[in-house]
């Protein structure tokens, strides 16, 4: 039997607000965006080649909230990468922030 985790739902303010974020600055790629009606899009999106997606979901009503709290406070997704500085000054760049500098660790 062969499974991997096709998508994971994130909680975004907007779908447009998630775009920009994860298509424009972090360069992932905008795999789907379909219209359902009533305000409600599919959106998915991911790093190049990457076989897990995103589903951008917008928050409604006390969702809200969440945004960003999707782990509780734990560090809840990881990104490989071939190059961190060369991302790292790449996201940077774009404007993105960081909750902490880069650090090297065993």
């Amino acid at each position: 039997m062969s499974q991997h985790l096709a998508l994971i739902a994130i909680l975004v303010p907007s779908y447009e607000a998630g775009l920009e974020f994860f298509v424009g600055k972090l360069g992932f790629d905008c795999l789907e965006d379909t219209d359902q009606g009533g305000g409600k899009r599919w959106v998915r999106v991911a790093p190049p080649g990457a076989q897990t997606q995103f589903l951008l979901a917008q928050a409604v009503d006390d969702q809200r909230a969440h945004i960003g709290q999707q782990g509780g406070g734990r560090v809840w997704l990881f990104l490989a990468t071939d190059d961190f500085d060369r991302d790292y000054g790449a996201y940077t760049a774009t404007g993105v922030t960081f909750e902490e500098t880069p650090r090297d660790e065993p």
